[in-house]
């Protein structure tokens, strides 16, 4: 999709040369301006305090799981509202320095999730290579310039970013592995319904009790409505404590999502609606 705007400010989980900013120039028009955060929160953060109009970050990975600290930010932290998703599939390539193509790899660096993502090849092709952990995969492909060690594990923009040569690709052990990513903006209008959305909200529980959980997913299934995604996580306040967040096929507007969220406001503590957008599409780069 492309967003009405002549220019856009968006933030996202940097540094320069992540998945997350492969993933942004699928749907940033060219002239759009994308700075880099060093985390989620501070990516979010942006929008918050009016640095940007928009950010984008992970939520999930197929392999990998929640992106924990963006769900924790969306539900308890000053709303926001997810306005489009998008799905980037992951793969990662083994870089180096181009005058280090012959020189024997004794370190690698990389994110612990890429390490994880790509076990097989490191044991079948550099099983004596020693692995160093990295804040980013785009930090150990940025460090490889410092010397530290001989190779990166990163994205492919990442070598299109600081001037290095892929020596293999789609070294990953899953080949469908795929991330999803939100664009949030400033609690505003709703997307208006395509007929192919899907909407994200949190219900928070006054305590934990048996039936809990029954109780969310009977309110959805008598009104037919498809779930999608639900994780429970801790409000922070004390044991017991925990809200859900739930993504659901459909429109706010449409009936029976509508009548669902209803049900809802009857059982739980209360409810926070993260966004009704389209459904995900895959990210293609367009710059």
């Amino acid at each position: 999709m492309r967003y009405p705007y002549a220019v856009t400010h968006y933030a996202y989980l940097g540094p320069s040369g992540t998945f997350t900013e492969s993933a942004l120039r699928g749907i940033a028009k060219s002239d759009d301006e994308l700075t880099p955060y060093a985390n989620v929160t501070a990516a979010l953060d942006a929008v918050r305090k009016g640095l940007a109009e928009r950010a984008l970050v992970p939520i999930e990975n197929s392999v990998e799981g929640v992106v924990a600290r963006t769900l924790d930010e969306l539900a308890t932290g000053e709303p926001l509202v997810i306005v489009a998703e998008t799905t980037l599939p992951v793969t990662f390539s083994l870089m180096v320095l181009p005058e280090n193509v012959d020189k024997k790899i004794t370190r690698i660096a990389t994110h612990p999730h890429a390490e994880s993502q790509c076990r097989a090849y490191i044991a079948r092709e550099l099983p004596d290579a020693e692995v160093i952990t990295t804040p980013s995969t785009a930090a150990a492909a940025e460090g490889l310039k410092d010397g530290n060690w001989d190779a990166a594990i990163a994205a492919e923009i990442a070598a299109e970013k600081y001037g290095l040569k892929v020596i293999a690709e789609n070294i990953g052990d899953n080949e469908v592995a795929v991330t999803r990513f939100v664009v949030v903006e400033r609690e505003g209008k709703l997307p208006p319904p395509t007929g192919a959305d899907r909407t994200s909200l949190v219900a928070y529980i006054d305590i934990d009790h048996a039936g809990a959980l029954l109780e969310i997913l009977t309110e959805f299934a008598k009104n037919n409505v498809n779930l999608t995604f639900i994780q429970s996580r801790p409000t922070g306040r004390e044991l017991g404590h925990y809200h859900f967040i739930i993504d659901v096929e459909g429109h706010l507007t449409d009936v029976p999502v509508a009548q669902s969220i209803e049900g809802l406001r009857k059982i739980c503590d209360d409810i926070r609606v993260l966004g009704s957008y389209p459904r995900t599409h895959t990210g293609k780069s367009n710059r």
